[in-house]
């Protein structure tokens, strides 16, 4: 199927959300529980607040698509891409699936997510052009931190988390997350 009869697929079926490998399999995303929705709420509205303040670039909730350069479709359950990334867009390329892969994104674990699959996706991310991301696995109260170029760094209960330099300034507060 090609990126623009995905888009159609996904248009004509609103009430599904759909993910593609880089195979070109489909995917049909499970709707999150009461607790996980909860959660990337407020993960979500912290970094759009953030976002808000500093115009430094644009914030993504779960329903944005990215197409990433090995030809997946993938939707990070929060994203950012820097404000120059954005501007260099098309007017019709901001109306469909970003050809690009975000700079800062979180994959935010339901109970229903295998670990294995979410690291699998996670290293995806980082070989198409991710900067910054986390895995946040609310079970364990575990943060995996991936970055470009660096070893994979995995915190315990982490009280706070920083966008370090890709996001300066922001400070995601993990208390209202666990």
């Amino acid at each position: 199927m090609t990126d623009e009869q995905f888009f159609q697929l996904c248009q004509k079926n609103q009430d599904l959300r759909f993910e593609r490998n880089a195979k070109g399999d489909l995917i049909i995303m499970s709707p999150a529980g009461a607790e996980t929705g909860n959660r990337n709420g407020r993960l979500t509205q912290q970094l759009f607040n953030w976002a808000d303040r500093n115009k430094l670039g644009i914030p993504f909730d779960s329903s944005a698509s990215f197409n990433l350069p090995n030809g997946a479709n993938r939707s990070p359950d929060a994203s950012w891409i820097p404000i120059e990334k954005w501007n260099n867009l098309t007017p019709e390329q901001r109306t469909k699936f970003l050809p690009l892969c975000p700079d800062f994104l979180v994959e935010l674990m339901s109970p229903s997510d295998s670990l294995s699959d979410a690291r699998k996706k996670m290293k995806e991310y980082l070989e198409n052009g991710m900067k910054l991301g986390w895995l946040i696995n609310p079970k364990n109260q575990q943060v995996e931190i991936y970055r470009a170029g660096k070893e994979l760094e995995i915190l315990n209960s982490p009280k706070t988390l920083s966008g370090e330099n890709i996001l300066p300034g922001f400070i995601l507060d993990m208390t209202i997350i666990w």
